[in-house]
């Protein structure tokens, strides 16, 4: 039985831009289903849409249950309070008016008996650990982890029969990630989600895949999703060859044919004029040679064209990802050298110390190092003391390393004042030409149409494909690259970039993240766990 059944669904911004067309979708009891889609598809707006939130253009929404969404962005809620981002603020004054003696018809119409409702906001906050929360707290003073965790607490709280899901691990530390992986796991409802957690992603039974056509429907998580797209690319690519192989052997034939066509034509002439033919005659047979000639070339031409049509059609269904071409250069650096030493290392805010015990560790070149840790637990700390940023107040650190760089969820090595082309000719040391910038970066999927862009108008993805291509014009690789969750913003084909540019890194890597799967996939080695 469907909880939700969509028909014709179409929706287009303000601008007139159409986001998806024809989408036809039915999300059954107990469900549980993933939303794939690059960045733009309208995965989130889809969920608005499903939820309420959002007016579709055209098409028809049936539901028979009342959705709860976890958002990914927070900013309409936070002249709120908690209460009211929850939808119980009312409840609340319900109860409280009641218990203070006021039985008046319209709060115990409020109420509707949910006489448990204080009990079970209080319980579902201190499931996410947010015990300090006050119902009447300012939803803009919390952080962006709280944020999620207060939304993920709705869902304990109004227990709903469908739960929308839109990049749920953003901001959340381990601990909140496990909870999140158990609730998905044990949740008995319907359940949509949009997450670029591959691990997530892997606990759910279906897969959706969002574009502008419609939906298309895996019958499995993502590992199974992930198997049958490159089953689908390996398809294309083969296809394509025999494509452009037609297409090369249409050009030839056409090449031969008209050269063909065109030393009978001479010879016709030369036989001709000797022959004495008339004049007149000479002109009808000429005449007739070229409509012969014509139609032929236009048969070739004709051919020619499907084929390439054809082969257009299938490059244009391969993904970006698999047509780049990266090339990171070496470090100097031989391996095993040590880069990093910290010896009893430990740093203090407001005379609290970062660390329960000093850092004592040593990073050799070519190493594959995950710092993990809670919220609070000092990582960013200690990668501006391994930067070189601040100083430990006790310990020492030697820093061998020439050049660092940190590619951070906001992609600060951006200067975002610049165009695309001025940011890659800050870093372009190489001293490479102006079309070869071009090229370059070109190479990274940043085409023509992003040259004179500003910085501050790209994606997430854009950037961390700019931060890439600007690494690749430098005259050596950086001794140590720190990614400081650099997933947060990236849909899966930027994660696979990501992934592939970093696995063919030789120099040494320092990552923070909490994508699980990210961390395996680039080859992490060993972890320094702060507590």
């Amino acid at each position: 039985m469907a909880v939700i059944s969509i028909r014709d669904l179409v929706y287009s911004h303000p601008d007139k831009n159409l986001i998806f067309n024809g989408i036809n979708l039915n999300i059954n009891a107990e469900a549980k289903m993933s939303l794939m889609g690059n960045n733009g598809s309208g995965k989130s707006t889809l969920l608005k849409i499903i939820s309420g939130e959002l007016e579709s253009s055209s098409g028809i929404i049936k539901t028979s249950v009342v959705p709860w969404l976890v958002p990914q962005l927070f900013g309409q809620y936070n002249n709120l309070t908690v209460a009211q981002a929850l939808r119980v603020d009312k409840k609340l004054q319900a109860l409280n008016a009641i218990t203070e003696g006021n039985v008046a018809e319209h709060w115990l119409d409020e109420l509707a008996d949910d006489w448990m409702i204080e009990e079970r906001c209080n319980q579902a906050l201190q499931h996410w650990r947010l015990d300090d929360i006050k119902m009447e707290r300012k939803f803009s003073t919390l952080s962006g982890g709280q944020k999620t965790k207060v939304f993920l607490a709705g869902i304990d709280i109004h227990q709903p029969e469908l739960i929308l899901l839109d990049e749920p691990g953003n901001h959340l530390d381990y601990s909140a990630l496990r909870q999140l992986q158990n609730m998905i796991t044990n949740w008995q409802h319907s359940l949509l989600l949009v997450s670029h957690d591959r691990k997530l992603l892997n606990l759910v039974s279906t897969t959706l895949e969002l574009s502008s056509q419609g939906v298309k429907v895996y019958g499995g998580n993502y590992q199974f999703y992930s198997e049958q797209k490159k089953i689908e690319r390996s398809a294309y690519r083969d296809e394509l060859k025999e494509k452009e192989k037609a297409l090369r052997k249409a050009k030839a034939t056409e090449r031969e044919a008209s050269e063909r066509q065109y030393k009978l034509n001479a010879r016709g002439k030369s036989k001709q004029a000797r022959s004495g033919v008339p004049t007149i005659m000479m002109n009808t047979l000429r005449n007739n040679a070229e409509k012969t000639a014509a139609k032929l070339k236009g048969t070739h031409e004709e051919k020619r064209s499907a084929l390439q049509k054809e082969v257009n059609e299938l490059t244009s269904n391969i993904p970006a990802n698999d047509q780049m071409k990266i090339g990171l250069t070496d470090s100097y650096i031989h391996r095993n050298k040590v880069l990093v030493k910290a010896e009893n290392m430990n740093h203090s805010y407001d005379d609290i110390w970062m660390w329960c015990d000093p850092l004592n560790f040593i990073i050799t070149a070519g190493e594959r190092i995950a710092i993990s840790g809670d919220n609070g637990s000092g990582k960013t700390t200690l990668i501006s003391i391994i930067r070189g940023d601040i100083k430990p107040d006790v310990g020492n650190i030697v820093n061998a390393a020439t050049e660092i760089i940190c590619i951070d969820q906001e992609y600060s090595l951006i200067n975002k004042d610049l165009t695309v082309f001025q940011q890659a000719v800050k870093f372009n040391h190489a001293g490479l030409l102006e079309h070869e910038i071009n090229i370059r970066l070109s190479r990274f999927l940043l085409g023509k149409e992003f040259w004179n862009k500003s910085c501050s108008s790209l994606s997430g993805g854009e950037r961390m494909r700019l931060i890439l291509c600007c690494l690749t014009m430098a005259i050596q690789s950086p001794d140590i690259i720190i990614l400081d969750e650099p997933t947060n913003n990236l849909d899966l084909q930027n994660l696979e970039i990501l992934s592939k540019a970093i696995n063919e890194y030789k120099g040494t890597l320092i990552v923070v993240s909490h994508d699980e799967y990210f961390l395996n996939d680039i080859g992490i080695q060993r972890t320094i766990a702060l507590t």
